[in-house]
């Protein structure tokens, strides 16, 4: 991740202000943006046939401005060309780039022999910008979960560049309902109730019964729904439901944030798919969350944490777009880790209280252990507790232990302690000790870092310099939160 300074006076961006505020919809931010977008370009000295599309707009208190735009060049979208400007008073004060390459002079004409379903794009992802093919493969995996596989082949010598899987899945079994007895907003329809929450986007549940597709939506003759069980197929829609509520909570409380696409537009989530599926995955292709019944149908995986989890996921598409392969991908995943522990405590619920354990709840190896633990990742046997040169050769659900024991450092300090009745012991990798500076400041700085810092190619060291931008942005460059920031990643070999 690069970051320069720039001494350019332009116009500010009022109508996308404005979205940031709420005062304007997002198409409206989107169409003035893409108005200034060609004065941008020019600014940033950006050739002729690349042009900026704007995706993300973040409004700070002062009247800076974060704009995220990904780019096209001669039409063809730019795989690792996405940037973030920023803009206060007019005048454009800094960029951050997914990459430095110049496009200028690349040949985007189209190869003689076209690729099948393939789409033609530039790809410039930590390599140099070269003409390539993108395919989407769509199929389902042997254990029912969906794929959507994206391969990107270089389009003169045939090379695989990329492919990775767009489908975010979390591993689990679960357990009935989660959070007791919760109370759920739902939407009158003539004499019945549906499942449909009108106070967040009308965010929904539907059933799919065990099959796949979109399902039909949970109605109710008396608006009381489920009965704690299995048995009753409402019941796991409650605990989606209630996710899903505490998910929207959380960011629209915590960091101002309307919805996962931050556009006030609920998502929509499913439940009872497949037979006997012991997951869950969030997808942007369909902008929803779809939960298993896990082992003998008996057990979906709809707690706190995994709801906001996966959903996390369509948070970190819609602002940095992190990769979802190498280090990018820890990253994405320690995102939905951190945010999804976040959510978990913003909660309150005292039948699933916060704590720094992943999937505690839905029991997923059948010995009432959690899925990941954020204090001392390598507890589960298989995630990394500090950075090494090979982290990026790890599958990104263990690499992402990097900064899950960052963000728990930095919130929490090292060592031993007590929080909500679960013990933790924290180690560092040069034995010396953090002092954290609480999850209240954590959880902004994280979030400020993904929203105004991270782009689609970010890695761990890029990752250490935007989260320190962050803490400057919000606590100053010689405060105690940016000295521990700096600390926590030093702390997990991040230098």
């Amino acid at each position: 991740m690069k970051r320069t300074t720039l001494g350019i006076t332009t116009a500010l961006l009022s109508a996308a202000a404005l979205a940031a505020t709420g005062t304007l919809g997002a198409n409206a931010a989107e169409q003035n943006t893409a108005g200034q977008a060609g004065t941008i370009s020019t600014a940033l000295g950006l050739s002729g046939g690349e042009q900026l599309v704007p995706r993300d707009v973040v409004r700070d208190a002062d009247g800076t401005h974060h704009l995220r735009f990904d780019r096209t060049l001669n039409g063809l979208k730019v795989i690792g060309g996405d940037l973030v400007v920023t803009q206060k008073a007019g005048q454009l004060t800094g960029v951050t780039k997914a990459t430095e390459a110049t496009l200028a002079g690349l040949d985007t004409s189209a190869p003689a022999t076209a690729r099948s379903g393939a789409t033609l794009v530039v790809f410039a992802l930590d390599h140099a910008p070269v003409l390539a093919w993108e395919t989407v493969e769509h199929s389902v995996k042997q254990d029912q979960t969906p794929s959507e596989l994206h391969t990107f082949t270089d389009a003169k010598t045939g090379e695989t560049l990329l492919s990775y899987d767009d489908i975010h899945v979390a591993e689990g079994t679960g357990q009935s309902t989660f959070s007791g007895a919760v109370a759920l907003n739902t939407t009158q329809s003539g004499s019945t109730f549906q499942l449909k929450d009108p106070a967040r986007g009308n965010q929904a549940v539907n059933n799919l019964n065990n099959g796949s597709g979109t399902g039909t939506l949970f109605t109710d003759a008396d608006n009381k729904w489920g009965n704690g069980t299995y048995t009753d197929k409402a019941t796991a829609g409650v605990d989606a439901a209630y996710g899903a509520a505490k998910t929207w909570d959380y960011y629209k409380n915590i960091h101002g944030r309307s919805g996962i696409k931050n556009n006030g537009v609920g998502a929509l989530s499913k439940v009872h798919y497949g037979n006997n599926y012991s997951n869950a995955f969030w997808s942007d292709s369909c902008f929803c969350m779809t939960y298993g019944d896990g082992a003998q149908n008996r057990n979906p995986l709809t707690s706190i944490d995994v709801a906001a989890h996966e959903m996390s996921h369509g948070v970190t598409s819609a602002t940095a777009g992190l990769v979802y392969s190498g280090e990018s991908g820890g990253l994405n995943e320690a995102t939905s880790d951190i945010f999804g522990s976040t959510t978990e405590f913003h909660a309150g619920n005292t039948a699933d209280a916060g704590d720094y354990l992943i999937g505690e709840k839905i029991n997923i190896r059948g010995d009432g252990k959690p899925l990941r633990y954020m204090d001392k990742p390598s507890k589960d046997g298989r995630s990394l507790d500090y950075w090494s040169a090979t982290a990026g050769n790890v599958d990104v659900h263990y690499s992402s232990g990097i900064a899950n024991h960052f963000f728990y450092l930095l919130s929490e300090g090292s060592g031993q302690k007590t929080i909500n009745g679960v013990a933790y012991d924290s180690p560092t990798v040069d034995n010396q000790p953090v002092t954290g500076i609480g999850r209240a400041k954590a959880e902004k700085i994280w979030y400020r870092a993904l929203t105004t810092k991270f782009t689609s190619s970010t890695k761990y060291a890029a990752a250490r310099t935007g989260t320190l931008a962050a803490a400057a942005d919000l606590y100053g460059a010689s405060s105690p939160e940016y000295a521990a920031v700096n600390r926590a990643w030093a702390a997990v070999n991040v230098k």
